[in-house]
């Protein structure tokens, strides 16, 4: 290696603050946008980059490598004896069947495709099992190989244009699903096969709806990897071509638009930039309002409903301690029809309260998230970096619940 290379800490001996340094760089993250996300100074990040300031504790661990998306602790510390994986949930025992029909390469068969009404009806089954599940990975990993997989035959045997367009909407629709299954599992190739998959398909369909959900999941899996830029690119490139269309589109239409909308405003948060986030939040918001108020997408959960919702997280992912809170104060989980939504949001409340110095609050909130969806909260790294950081309080009241918390979560052994 050339002595000015950055060092890689995956294969070096590097002390933290050189692996903090590192991953850092690696983020495109500046000094003083990193400290502005953990509430310190820029010349803190410094000296704890050069070792002016050892090791820090275990909560502000957490807390670097949740703004540095670190998927697994041991890349961060060095330690691999005790590696915790952040960002990314437990295998699900159903991956592997997912895997199998996603990876398939099939050229013919014997059996007739099902038509595309008949895929429509299944797939619309799908996603009301997955938002009536306290388990919804559970429900939809038992129904996406044989979706998959009649859906890919029925775009083979299409002999019309008009209605291969229509089952490529569908295939794409069915990647869609197979996102919502993937998404945070020990195989992040799989991830991007699929999203890569569900927009070609997409721009087969020419259908609308069907661009707008592949980008719009497209931008949430770049948004995570902390592609900033990439997540900007596909989502204003999705919007602008929507937006021709939006006068006389469908409810379904709008709704991505508007979920695309927050999308923007949620990777703008996340980078940092208060006033872009707010302001696309509230043109989402005045595209919610546009809808019937009874409206809920079912896929991205677009909605009257979702909207305040999505100001915690924007708040949130801002740091804004008190904003987040008085955000959360407003809305109204219960409102949420969506199981996984709805617990997605207690997380979200719960990061919030953290932020604001309330951990029991914290706590009481992501057992609220547990009880209602256990496999959302036990795939989210958000909460496992809650509760492993209260498993190390001072209270022991408090220590207790978070370890009984993280036992359930996985992220503990009993």
């Amino acid at each position: 290696m050339p002595v000015d290379a950055t060092p890689d800490p995956y294969t070096n001996p590097l002390v933290f603050g050189q692996r903090m340094q590192v991953l850092r760089t690696r983020r495109g993250m500046s000094r003083p946008v990193l400290g502005g996300l953990l509430g310190r100074s820029p010349s803190w990040v410094k000296q704890v980059e050069n070792g002016a300031i050892h090791t820090p504790s275990l909560p502000m661990i957490l807390r670097i490598a949740e703004v540095l998306r670190v998927r697994d602790l041991a890349d961060l510390t060095g330690d691999q004896t005790l590696p915790v994986d952040l960002f990314i949930g437990p295998g699900h025992p159903l991956l592997p069947a997912v895997q199998a029909a996603v990876n398939a390469y099939p050229l013919a068969s014997d059996r007739q495709a099902p038509s595309t009404a008949h895929l429509r009806l299944r797939l619309d089954r799908a996603w009301a099992a997955r938002h009536e599940a306290r388990n919804h990975r559970e429900v939809i990993g038992g129904l996406l190989p044989d979706l998959i997989r009649d859906a890919q035959l029925a775009v083979r045997q299409a002999e019309a244009a008009a209605d291969r367009r229509a089952a490529q909407a569908i295939l794409s629709e069915v990647y869609s699903l197979g996102q919502f299954f993937v998404a945070y599992q020990p195989d992040s190739a799989l991830l991007w096969r699929v999203a890569e998959r569900g927009m070609v398909a997409a721009q087969e369909s020419e259908d609308l709806h069907a661009i707008g959900v592949a980008a719009w999941l497209t931008v949430q899996a770049h948004r995570d990897a902390a592609h900033f830029d990439a997540a900007d690119s596909v989502n204003r490139t999705t919007l602008e071509f929507l937006e021709q269309f939006l006068p006389d589109a469908s409810d379904d239409v709008r709704a991505v638009a508007g979920a695309l909308q927050f999308e923007a405003g949620y990777t703008a948060a996340r980078r940092g930039t208060s006033g872009t986030a707010w302001s696309w939040w509230k043109k989402a918001h005045a595209t919610a309002q546009g809808l019937p108020k009874s409206y809920y997408h079912p896929i991205t959960s677009f909605s009257h409903a979702v909207m305040s919702a999505h100001a915690v997280t924007v708040a949130v992912e801002l740091h804004s301690g008190g904003e987040s809170v008085r955000q959360a104060a407003r809305a109204d989980a219960d409102t949420i029809p969506s199981l996984p939504r709805r617990s997605r949001h207690r997380i979200e409340e719960a990061r919030a309260l953290q932020l604001d110095g309330q951990p029991d609050a914290a706590l009481a909130a992501l057992a609220k998230a547990h009880e209602c969806a256990p496999e959302t909260i036990a795939y989210n790294g958000y909460a496992r970096r809650i509760v492993l950081e209260e498993t190390e309080s001072k209270s022991p009241g408090r220590r207790r619940r978070a370890s009984e918390l993280a036992v359930k979560l996985g992220t503990l052994a009993a």
